[in-house]
C-alpha cells in the first residue's frame, strides 16, 4: 500500500503554537546520511493517514511542496499526547536512498486446519508480522500462509514461509508463527 501527504519545511517557531494551528510537526530523516528535515503536516490529514498507514510497513509518499525533498518514506514513529487524543509529532524514514531496509509484513493464514476441523484442536498464532530485509522497491504487502493442512502439535515456523527473491527473513527463523493445540 502506498500512501501520499504533502508537507512544508518547519519554521523554527514554538511546536506548541504550531499544534494550536492545525499543523503537526514531523521529521524525515536518512535521505542524506545523518541529515534531517524538519516538516509541518496539516493535522487533519495527518489524522486520515494515520487511519491507513501502520508503522514500518507502509510506503508513504512525502512531497515537502516548500523544499528540497520529494519521496518515498516509511512511517517510523508516531508521538501522542498523554491523555488527549491528539498527534504530537511523525517520524518519517526516506528509503529511497537505502539499498536495503528492515520493515515488518503482515501475515494472513488462509483455510481452516485438519486438526481444528477434524481433531477439535485450536489455533494459536503467535505471530502477527515478520521482519525481512528487503530492496525499498522490492516490499511485500503481506504473506499469505496455507494452515489447512496443519494436524494438532504442528505448526509453520518463519523459515516455511514463501518469500519472494531478494526478501530475507530477519525475526530468527526457528521461531514459530501459528500452531495448533489440543484443547
Amino acid at each position: 500500500m502506498q500512501l501520499q501527504i504533502n508537507a512544508t519545511t518547519r519554521p523554527p517557531a514554538n511546536n506548541r503554537a504550531l499544534r494550536r494551528n492545525g499543523q503537526i510537526p514531523a521529521t524525515v530523516y536518512g535521505h542524506k546520511g545523518s541529515e534531517s528535515i524538519s516538516i509541518t503536516l496539516d493535522a487533519k490529514e495527518a489524522t486520515t493517514l494515520l487511519r491507513e498507514a501502520t508503522i514500518n510497513n507502509t510506503m508513504i509518499e512525502v512531497n515537502v511542496t516548500d523544499g528540497d525533498f520529494k519521496g518515498k518514506t516509511l512511517l517510523r514513529e508516531v508521538q501522542n499526547h498523554p491523555y488527549k487524543p491528539a498527534i504530537y509529532h511523525l517520524s518519517f524514514f526516506a528509503i529511497e536512498s537505502q539499498s536495503k531496509i528492515e520493515v515488518d509484513i503482515p501475515l494472513h493464514f488462509v483455510g481452516v486446519p485438519v486438526g481444528v476441523k477434524v481433531g477439535g484442536g485450536s489455533i494459536d498464532t503467535i505471530k502477527n508480522h515478520v521482519r525481512v530485509a528487503c530492496a525499498p522497491n522490492n516490499i511485500p504487502e503481506s504473506f499469505e500462509i496455507d494452515i489447512t493442512n496443519l494436524d494438532i502439535g504442528k505448526g509453520v515456523h518463519v523459515s516455511e514461509i514463501a518469500y519472494p527473491e531478494g526478501v530475507k527473513p530477519v525475526t530468527e527463523t526457528t521461531a514459530l508463527v501459528i500452531t495448533i493445540l489440543k484443547k
